[in-house]
């Protein structure tokens, strides 16, 4: 029972951090509606634009931007906006703003680039020019083609598949990812670490509007020095700005009249690769300097840092020794950081990964089930001691909670209901429909519940790789039909830390779900709209816009590569369709069976060697977060952890600093926006001036 306690007293120190609110409100009204608009309008085709151009992105920045923006206002209108109404603008923001760097401002973006994807260079030589279903992507030589708009009638049905794919993914996300809340939050009683960082910045900014400054001073223990949460969140947004400039304001200043930019420091990150290569062969190695990665370990759980930093030292140090012996041989002197960090996955940390993923997701839902089982005999001897009931499943009175089976009937109609639309798109055989029937309700659920747990614990995330894309080969599907059908990449485990932020807050969960609808509907039509305008204009990618001629040609040799393990013509005979096998794919060559079994195996004696001795579980977490991964970022956020944990948790006191620092790293973030808000904008007048791009 000892070992026990000592095993969860870090977690349980974390989960402390935030008490759930005796009350909650709604936090929805006019202000969310205006504030969607505000971002689809304004911050959507800036980022449109940004993206195509330089690569970069504007979503967290623009998320705190726009709730600045409005909570200043409000203040000015003599109305402040309360942590309700500023905790749904932020959640407004992130579902207008969300989006892949690569493939920018909404979900047409993805239209566009596989209209591109279609005609490019990578799919003509490969020859499947002809081969992509028309309910995906029009013909090459349609108007709606060669006028590159979105308002003809041949884009009717791919438009209406995405905005089939958007409604089913919001019911799933508020059904499958409420469902692993529960379990993960209200049962298992998880910290959630990470979940502080957003609700902390929020509650910085609500505070702020207070009468009386000393209501903001954090509780503190006595003896210890007591924390000002606005005096925090406004010195991050301080360092932000004043390290944005250097970082990014510099480089996008001397752009507007230079033909390169000119950076201080570099970026991404300063890559030392070919450097080392002679004392670290196939080893990647670098720094980033970034300031907000110390500020990260101050807030990450200090065993996950350092279980992360332990597996980076393993993989640097075992990296040469592979590749000595033969295992690591695509790699070549002269490869770069990511050159270096591909080959080494095609050859082994890919396959350690998946195997990695499976051990800790077996652990996890072995640990899920033993702490279950424990708060049930728990709750059987309160109820002896104290003659009442304890409901183990008990929710807070006006959260916004509704029964869990209605959760889970409603996700597999949601479900039953995609496999039915695949059902009439795809080839009618049995191996699509047992992989759909397995992908959705299977795989999805527990991927989905393996990162809830993880989020729970380390504040970070697991995928399995190549799942979808190993089923949709093993499903015994030709052609490419399958690889654009609507089977979007799920995983709704972040919903149990979204559902955690808005708790901490005092949020009613409906007031999620009611801004939802309000904001896909107009992120569809207005991401069609921009995105027809600026494809109108000029072709994306093209020279207009580098970073997409770039990252989209990158992208589209890659989607073709997995395209050819299940391709074959349409003009092709039924033996030679039988005859198409993956085994002479770069992906099957990437795949090495006893590598998988044997990293699974490690993680479950790892766990099960640190559960007997009661050590920190976190430890492991961390360390499946490094293996294989670059140890670019690791030195300044073990330096955040060490700094935090030995001077300003013995300063401040653990539990008070704990609850501190999140409001720093949040507002380090908002004053980087800042400066990134800024930049763009002086971009944008230079092209308004100059005519470009429009």
């Amino acid at each position: 029972m000892a070992a026990s306690n000592r095993q969860n007293q870090d977690l349980e120190l974390y989960r402390s951090l935030q008490e759930t609110p005796a009350a909650f409100e709604d936090g929805f009204g006019w202000t969310t509606v205006v504030g969607i608009f505000f971002c689809g309008l304004i911050m959507m085709p800036g980022g449109i634009y940004l993206s195509l151009m330089t690569g970069g992105s504007l979503m967290s920045a623009a998320s705190w931007v726009t709730v600045i923006l409005f909570m200043e206002i409000a203040r000015r209108a003599l109305k402040p906006m309360s942590r309700y109404n500023l905790s749904i603008l932020l959640h407004a923001a992130h579902v207008m703003m969300a989006s892949n760097i690569i493939i920018p401002g909404g979900p047409l973006g993805w239209m566009v680039y596989r209209a591109y994807l279609s005609t490019s260079d990578p799919a003509r030589d490969a020859g499947m020019m002809g081969s992509f279903p028309t309910w995906i992507v029009p013909p090459a030589d349609s108007a709606a083609m060669i006028e590159r708009s979105f308002f003809h009638k041949e884009w009717v049905i791919p438009l209406a598949l995405v905005a089939f794919t958007m409604v089913i993914g919001l019911v799933k996300k508020y059904t499958l990812g409420y469902v692993f809340f529960r379990l993960t939050s209200d049962v298992e009683k998880l910290p959630f670490p990470l979940a502080s960082i957003n609700a902390q910045g929020t509650l910085a900014l609500a505070e702020a509007d207070q009468q009386g400054r000393a209501d903001d001073t954090a509780a503190a223990p006595a003896g210890e020095k007591p924390f000002n949460r606005w005096r925090i969140f406004s010195l991050g947004a301080m360092v932000g700005i004043g390290f944005g400039l250097i970082q990014v304001g510099i480089p996008a200043i001397t752009s507007l009249f230079l033909s390169k930019p000119f950076f201080l420091i570099p970026q991404p990150f300063l890559d030392t690769t070919v450097l080392t290569e002679t004392l670290l062969p196939s080893t990647p190695t670098g720094m980033v300097i970034d300031i907000g990665i110390i500020f990260l370990g101050f807030v990450l759980p200090f065993w996950v840092v350092l279980g992360t930093f332990a597996a980076i030292a393993v993989t640097v140090i075992l990296n040469p020794v592979l590749h000595h012996l033969g295992v690591l041989h695509t790699w070549q002197p002269g490869m770069n950081t990511v050159n270096t960090t591909f080959a080494n996955g095609l050859d082994f940390w890919l396959s350690f990964g998946i195997g990695s993923a499976l051990g800790i997701a077996l652990v996890s839902l072995y640990a899920a089930a033993r702490d279950v089982a424990r708060k049930m005999r728990e709750a059987r001897v309160r109820r002896r001691e104290r003659a009442a009931e304890v409901d183990l499943w008990a929710t807070p009175e006006g959260r916004g909670d509704y029964p869990l089976w209605i959760a889970v009937l409603i996700y597999v109609a949601c479900s039953a209901a995609m496999i039915a639309v695949c059902w009439i798109l795809l080839p009618r055989t049995w191996g699509i429909l047992m992989f759909l029937t397995f992908y959705t309700l299977l795989y999805v659920p527990f991927i989905s519940y393996v990162n809830a747990r993880l989020l729970g614990i380390s504040g970070q995330h697991v995928e399995i790789p190549y799942v979808r894309e190993l089923g949709f080969i093993a499903s015994g599907a030709k052609g490419i039909d399958i690889w654009m059908a609507p089977i979007p990449q799920e995983n709704y485990g972040y919903m149990s830390q979204s559902f955690r932020i808005n708790e901490i807050i005092g949020v009613r969960f409906w007031a999620l779900f009611k801004t939802d609808l309000v904001a896909l509907p107009v992120l569809f039509f207005l991401s069609m709209i921009f995105w027809s305008f600026i494809w109108s204009s000029n072709p994306v990618p093209s020279e207009m816009f580098p970073a997409a001629q770039l990252n989209w040609e990158l992208r589209a040799k890659n989607d073709v590569l997995l395209f050819s393990s299940t391709f074959v013509p349409r003009d092709a005979t039924e033996q030679e369709k039988k005859d198409k096998t993956w085994k002479d794919s770069h992906l099957a060559e990437a795949i090495h069976p006893k590598v998988i079994g044997g990293a699974c195996l490690w993680v479950v004696i790892f766990y099960t060697i640190l559960s007997s001795f009661g050590l920190p579980v976190t430890f492991i977490y961390g360390m499946i977060r490094g293996f294989g991964q670059m140890p670019h970022f690791m030195l300044l956020e073990v330096c955040g952890a060490l700094l935090g944990r030995i001077y300003f948790q013995k300063k401040f006191g653990a539990k008070n600093f704990l609850k501190s620092a999140p409001s720093l790293l949040a507002g380090y973030f908002t004053g980087v926006g800042l400066i990134g808000m800024a930049t763009i904008a002086m971009k944008l007048i230079k092209a308004a001036i100059s005519s470009a791009p429009f």
